[in-house]
């Protein structure tokens, strides 16, 4: 098993490392074709943040491991909200544009709710079920764009000209780093299965911790270097945007490329674990970081501290429940 550590280590690593690259390429790409500024953030930047989770998920689903690809979804909007998004509240409570996250927060809520109710009501993620993800994540789409070209026209000018770099150092970027994604994810399944059966455990169970905190480590760099310089505003909506994609984005692409059953191999007070913990608590951690900043436009000190706690006591529920 000291191999297969090793390699899920690599793997990460690789996932992580090709994911900067991508987006340093496709950001070049999109600046020397004058692509505006905010669009860029909004669009390619937002989705390269999420490529480790698509990468995995959509692998984990061809390859007949639902588990994993359902438990990197939902893990990774646990790990997103409770541990990265709360450290950043906890340390330095960020001021919340409401209008800023309101859009992002609504089709999140949409989202959740058709996922929560494939899950309760069929126990299935169909092919059907992933191309809805996928049509609101088109939505979504539209609507960001169109709202970031109204902001970039009432702004024109008053950027200056980014340097532009090569095209060709730009795009061996994008395909060394989409290269990278996809070994650095292929490495993590294998081995995260591997190192599942070692342990004894579900699939899923090392999928919604120690996957989805791998897979989130980008967003938690982000969240980082935000709080160092700053700027929590945007560690917090990179994590709410982040939320959205893994649910309309790396869900829709995995269950439209094998759909799979609700995992079932871990039973908890004669419930399923997913049913009873798992979708619960990804609710109500994004409503409990949201709808606070949604109402009184801040958050506070101990909502950090609480989110916390949650996280701590989901991860250690995953092993000894």
């Amino acid at each position: 098993m000291f191999i297969s550590v090793i390699l899920f280590v690599v793997g990460l690593v690789l996932l992580i490392k090709g994911g900067d690259w991508f987006v340093d390429g496709a950001t070049g790409i999109a600046r020397r074709f004058h692509v505006p500024e905010l669009l860029i953030g909004a669009t390619v930047v937002s989705i390269g943040t999420t490529l480790p989770e698509v990468m995995v998920s959509a692998q984990s689903a061809l390859a007949g491991h639902g588990e994993i690809a359902y438990g990197n979804a939902i893990g990774s909007i646990i790990c997103n909200t409770s541990l990265i998004a709360a450290l950043t509240v906890a340390v330095h409570p960020p001021k919340v544009d409401k209008s800023t996250i309101r859009i992002p927060v609504i089709f999140f809520f949409i989202a959740a709710v058709f996922y929560a109710g494939m899950a309760y009501i069929t126990g299935y993620f169909s092919r059907v079920s992933g191309l809805i993800l996928l049509a609101l994540f088109l939505c979504y789409m539209t609507v960001t764009v169109r709202s970031m070209l109204g902001k970039q026209a009432g702004t024109e000018g008053a950027e200056e000209e980014a340097e532009e770099e090569p095209v060709a150092k730009s795009v061996g970027l994008l395909v060394v780093g989409a290269v990278l994604i996809a070994v650095g994810a292929n490495l993590l399944v294998d081995n995260g299965i591997i190192i599942a059966s070692a342990l004894g455990v579900p699939e899923s169970v090392i999928a919604l911790t120690f996957v989805a905190l791998g897979t989130s480590l980008p967003e938690l760099v982000t969240a980082i270097t935000s709080l160092i310089r700053g700027h929590g505003a945007l560690s917090l909506g990179n994590v709410i945007g982040a939320n959205l994609f893994n649910l309309v984005l790396v869900a829709g692409i995995s269950q439209t490329l094998s759909p799979f059953a609700l995992p079932s191999s871990k039973v908890v007070m004669g419930m399923n674990s997913s049913l009873l913990i798992d979708i619960p608590v990804m609710l109500f951690v994004m409503a409990f970081l949201t709808v606070p900043a949604i109402i009184r436009g801040k958050l506070e000190k101990w909502q950090g501290i609480t989110l916390l706690c949650i996280y701590f006591a989901f991860c250690v529920g995953q092993f000894i429940l």
